[in-house]
């Protein structure tokens, strides 16, 4: 009895082909260059089929980029917890380092930012899927040391994320600067200063 082919199966190949023939293709042309029928070829695939799973471009890139992360060795959105904030951060941002410096994350990561700042539904889409659950989990680590009294108690972590990550995002965005593991130490420093508990009732603050 011959076997039909498993049309799951089948569809699944098809999507991680469409996938890796995104992000090769952004990493090579740039996301200007991409188109959908480029994608299509390069995977073997029908321009119909992507149509049929993606609304755009944008979308197809998103979920390349997404599908790359989850390729990593630890999926877990979770952040080290040891009691040890400030090795714990430095974990966490030179591996933010090494993933902007990639160069496989690298032309993806800033075909999204292109498009989003365009395209307000692929936006809501990118912080549905990554950067809503990535924030949650960092703020989580975050009143886990508001806590163990590490972090002032009162703090804004929405405000205190943006803290911690926004020098290295200017500096990867407008290639200002290297980006470096002392870079990632160098911005957990002056987190932690910043964010000392009791930093207002301290008498020393202003010294």
């Amino acid at each position: 009895m011959v076997k039909q082919p498993d049309p799951a199966r089948r569809s699944e190949r098809s999507r991680r082909a469409i996938l890796a023939a995104a992000r090769e293709l952004v990493s090579e042309l740039g996301y200007a260059k991409l188109s959908v029928e480029a994608i299509a070829s390069r995977a073997g695939v029908g321009k119909q089929t992507i149509y049929r799973w993606w609304p755009s471009k944008g979308a197809v890139v998103l979920d390349a980029f997404l599908a790359l992360s989850e390729e990593g060795p630890d999926q877990s959105m979770a952040l080290p917890d040891t009691g040890d904030l400030k090795a714990d951060l430095e974990t966490v941002m030179r591996a933010t380092v090494a993933e902007f410096a990639d160069p496989a994350f690298e032309g993806p990561i800033r075909a999204l930012n292109t498009e989003i700042i365009n395209d307000p539904a692929l936006a809501a889409q990118y912080h549905a899927k990554l950067a809503g659950p990535l924030d949650e989990a960092k703020k989580d680590r975050l009143r886990s040391a508001q806590r163990a009294g590490q972090l002032d108690a009162e703090a804004d972590l929405d405000l205190a994320l943006e803290l911690l990550y926004a020098p290295l995002y200017q500096r990867w965005l407008l290639r200002s600067g290297p980006l470096t593991t002392e870079y990632a130490d160098a911005l957990v420093e002056v987190f932690l200063k910043a964010m000392r508990p009791d930093i207002a009732g301290d008498p020393g603050a202003a010294e």
